[in-house]
């Protein structure tokens, strides 16, 4: 018989424990939680201080029952869930229902799931922390009272499946705010003036800057002809050159939220699969004969603090791989954020020493890429800065005034081994200018006036969204993928290009929100409700009236929204084809993987169909039928023939209506990760590739 019982949430991290912890110790998976409020009914008595009415999961008493009796057995009981708000949830549910005294030391929480930090856990259990079982208490009460109490009024006036959130309607709004600036943006002409010059045969190139010393605005063509009238000459004379050493710190350890925006920035993923991802990495890889170890620190997580050891081995590693010019003289002071919690370290590897490339046998790609990212970013923000030399030239002709800058990479530093990527496309290679002395001649090779106009805001990407919500203070690390998983999911927003765009039911929800609920979708009252759960966290405020104060206003709202929210009609966009099977027409719906077909006799006519594309090319397998796009569940696009199941043609590249110069076989555009490789499915035939 095991003499002590310890509970985790998942049975990859139950195994790699057991090993670390030996034969004492017998460690079991809750698969999350047991205990919960009930999905049917609110669960929340709104009468009796908002009391939660929790019950066992559907289908996890099984789990429940096998639990009680392995702590019957065992000598003492630890709770080991995840060293957050919800973990400390999980564990008190636990404890409660298993009959373990909370205050008694029978938790135990851990940063990473190696053999040194699990068996240091162990040496320092404490009681279960009330304050963060509150907060996490009052988050679940405060966003079933919102979803609860407004969801089904919108089934009545809208329509079935609709729901609404604190944190997603708030996203939601944000996206539509963004499209409205976007629709009313008047675009603003303005003009450039670039210069190609020559120092004896070196080129470079310069922009106008102004005139007499002074900065100018180009606004119109006249401007651009009243500068090009001034200048009397191909001759230009070097004004002023200006050179500086500038420093370049990098970019510190990964949070959630940053973790989330890089992998979309540089890797593509989604918030969602990032997540999925660091969660392997961090309950633990099967390495050979080291056995299942966790691999990254916890990955929820808004604090960039780095442990001691952690800096210790890190230091150690780059000494020996880079030398010791690249080693900090002094560990950088990291500023917190304001609505930070702090609770755990930043995102990294449990040990530097495991490099990516060591590890890539015992990874899938994509883990071995986001493990490599992390790895990176990690080394880099232990690394030196890097020494940029920067050099700024005046060109001068008469009055008129261009201006050259250059920069080159004296030291590399962290940038030898990351570099953070930015939402905005910049050239991070060197632009090196000419040797330039004041009184140089340099010779005017080419002029170009280019007519520009100011641009509208971007919409939001992923990256761009979380990066938002996290600067407003709106949810925590824990929120993000899920909530831009449900805006998609409910078919308030969609994604073209990689960005978010409202849908006319999004714009219709958000509306009435606005109109009944404006606390529910105020990002500022959403920012005051997260410190609120904050200080609930820290002991500061009982969670019992942050709920109170919330709810007299917001029941006084669902009130009137009961009495004035008149019903609304979501009409169905016309597919522009008949049904084949009845003769209606044919309308989009929004079901759980994206846009479907389906016939406005419902339910009269059940008749589905999926939305393709034909791309106006011939299937080369039976050369029948048309090759279309089409969206695989995960919404990941292929290209099929249209006469599927007969003919079984699959292509995961787009396929092109030229044949091969070469063999006349099909030529397909194969995405790469700096642009687009055009390529024979055939013969070795390639064309140059694309940016």
């Amino acid at each position: 018989m095991s003499e002590f019982l310890v509970i985790v949430e998942s049975p990859a991290k139950a195994k790699t424990i057991e090993r670390y912890l030996g034969k004492k110790y017998k460690v079991k998976a809750s698969m999350g939680h047991l205990i919960d409020l009930p999905k049917s009914q609110m669960g929340v008595d709104v009468e009796n201080n908002f009391e939660p009415k929790y019950i066992t999961i559907r289908g996890k008493g099984p789990i429940l029952k096998e639990l009680k009796s392995a702590a019957k057995k065992a000598k003492k009981v630890y709770l080991a869930a995840d060293p957050d708000r919800e973990g400390e949830a999980i564990a008190w549910h636990l404890a409660k229902t298993l009959n373990i005294d909370t205050t008694s030391d029978c938790r135990v929480v851990f940063n990473e799931i190696t053999k040194e930090a699990i068996k240091e856990s162990f040496k320092h259990p404490r009681s279960i922390n009330m304050d963060l079982v509150d907060a996490q208490q009052a988050r679940r009460v405060l966003d079933r009272l919102v979803g609860y109490n407004i969801s089904p009024l919108f089934w009545k006036k809208v329509k079935k499946g609709l729901s609404a959130g604190r944190v997603q309607s708030v996203a939601v709004r944000l996206i539509i705010d963004r499209e409205n600036e976007i629709k009313e943006f008047v675009p603003e002409e303005y003009w450039t003036i670039e210069g190609e010059f020559l120092k004896g045969k070196e080129p470079f190139e310069a922009s106008f800057f102004g005139v007499n010393g002074k900065k100018v605005e180009l606004t119109s063509e006249d401007d651009v002809k009243t500068i090009l009238k001034q200048m009397s000459d191909n001759k230009f004379v070097v004004d002023s050159v200006t050179k500086k050493e500038r420093k370049r710190n990098p970019a510190p350890p990964f949070t959630t939220s940053s973790l989330q925006q890089e992998a979309a920035r540089k890797l593509n993923f989604r918030t969602k699969k990032t997540m999925m991802l660091a969660q392997q990495l961090y309950e633990g890889i099967e390495l050979g004969k080291e056995g299942t170890v966790g691999l990254i620190t916890y990955m929820r997580t808004d604090s960039t603090r780095i442990s001691e050891v952690a800096q210790a081995e890190a230091n150690s590693f780059i000494e020996t791989s880079y030398g010791k010019e690249y080693l900090l003289e002094a560990a950088r002071k990291e500023k917190k954020q304001t609505n930070a919690q702090d609770a755990h370290e930043a995102i990294r590897p449990t040990s530097t020493l495991r490099d990516p490339q060591s590890m890539k046998d015992f990874l899938s790609r994509d883990q071995f890429r986001l493990y490599k990212l992390i790895w990176e970013r990690f080394v880099a923000s232990q690394m030196a800065s890097a020494i940029m030399d920067t050099m700024s030239v005046d060109l001068k002709n008469g009055n008129v005034i261009f201006r050259a800058n250059g920069s080159k990479v004296k030291f590399p530093g962290f940038m030898k081994v990351y570099v953070e990527g930015t939402d905005d496309q910049t050239d991070e290679r060197d632009k090196l200018l000419p040797n330039l002395a004041e009184g140089d001649v340099i010779v005017k090779k080419d002029i170009d006036p280019k007519q520009h106009f100011t641009q509208p805001p971007p919409r939001y990407t992923e990256a761009r969204l979380v990066k938002t919500l996290e600067e407003l203070g709106i949810g925590r690390p824990s929120t993000f993928a899920p909530t831009l998983d449900t805006i998609q999911k409910r078919g308030y927003v969609t994604l073209d290009n990689k960005r978010f765009i409202p849908t006319e039911l999004g714009e219709i929800v958000t509306q009435l929100i606005l109109e009944f609920f404006p606390e529910v979708i105020n990002v500022e009252f959403t920012a005051k409700m997260e410190q609120g759960l904050d200080d609930i966290e820290d002991g500061k405020v009982n969670w019992v009236k942050i709920i109170d104060d919330f709810y007299r206003d917001f029941e006084t709202h669902l009130e009137k929204a009961e009495k004035e929210m008149e019903k609304v009609e979501v009409k169905d966009e016309p597919a522009g084809e008949d049904c084949e099977e009845c003769g209606s027409p044919m309308v989009y719906k929004m079901g759980r993987y994206g846009k479907f077909m389906a016939c406005s006799n419902f339910p009269d006519c059940r008749n589905t169909k999926p939305i393709v594309k034909d791309i106006g090319v011939k299937c080369p397998n039976c050369e029948k039928g048309n090759i279309i796009e089409r969206k695989s569940k995960k919404r990941r696009i292929f290209y099929g023939c249209d006469q599927f199941p007969e003919c079984d043609f699959l292509s995961w590249d787009k396929p092109l209506a030229r044949p091969c110069p070469k063999c006349e076989s099909l030529l397909v555009e194969k995405k790469l990760k700096k642009g687009i490789q055009v390529q024979c499915i055939q013969c070795d035939y390639k064309e140059e590739q694309q940016s």
